[in-house]
């Protein structure tokens, strides 16, 4: 099956067949997309649960496309957002995977540009929300709904502490922390929901932390239909 137009999608604001299946599903795909920080070249999707059983009757493969191109729910173009990705030489697969997952409607998003690559594991858990619970096999978990710093870095004593103090003296409130690291000492993710829009001069000055190896700024909040 497939539509002929956006609102046989997600309708005019984020109602589709399923919210679930697609306008979760796009605000996955913007996630992975800004994680990446640019058009992928390649994208590997693969479908678990609910997803891999009905993605196509759904429509929730044009949505993880239209969300890669950073589209936001309502965007009209999803509808063509296959055809969009074909002509801009972006190649795409979707496979169907079986294995134990957190939730019925996950996707695995394996994007490779030039000169980047990542890996994004989220769940689209009802009414257009999500999770993401995995990048670069680290377990994390934001919901994609507040401005999201994922800051990559190694593992010390008074990382947590130097954050704090930069977002201190910006008068910037964390709504939500989550750290994970392959080891003491080792390679660590920290996610960071900001009740406030994150700024170049932010990056900029967290990407100065000894040890922060790289930054990336997630933020789909205006893509988000209330």
């Amino acid at each position: 099956m497939r539509f002929k137009d956006v609102f046989s999608i997600i309708g005019p604001a984020m109602i589709g067949p399923s919210s679930s299946h697609t306008a979760g599903a796009v605000r996955l795909g913007r996630v992975a997309r800004h994680i990446l920080a640019e058009v992928p070249q390649k994208a590997e999707i693969t479908f678990y649960g609910s997803f891999a059983e009905t993605y196509q009757g759904h429509g929730t493969d044009y949505a993880i496309i239209g969300g890669l191109l950073d589209y936001e729910t309502f965007d009209q173009r999803i509808a063509t957002s296959l055809a969009t990705a074909e002509q801009m030489g972006i190649e795409i697969s979707f496979k169907r995977g079986k294995a134990l997952v957190a939730h019925p409607n996950t996707v695995l998003m394996h994007l490779t540009s030039k000169t980047h690559e990542v890996k994004v594991v989220g769940s689209s858990i009802g009414g257009g929300t999500i999770e993401i619970n995995h990048i670069n096999n680290f377990d994390v978990n934001f919901s994609g709904s507040y401005p999201t710093l994922l800051i990559f870095h190694l593992d010390r004593p008074g990382m947590v502490a130097e954050l704090a103090q930069i977002l201190l003296k910006k008068n910037i409130n964390i709504a939500y922390m989550d750290i994970d690291r392959k080891g003491r000492s080792s390679e660590a993710l920290t996610a960071l929901e900001l009740d406030s829009s994150i700024s170049t001069e932010l990056i900029d000055e967290i990407s100065r932390i000894p040890s922060v190896t790289n930054v990336s700024k997630v933020d789909i909040t205006g893509g988000v239909s209330q």
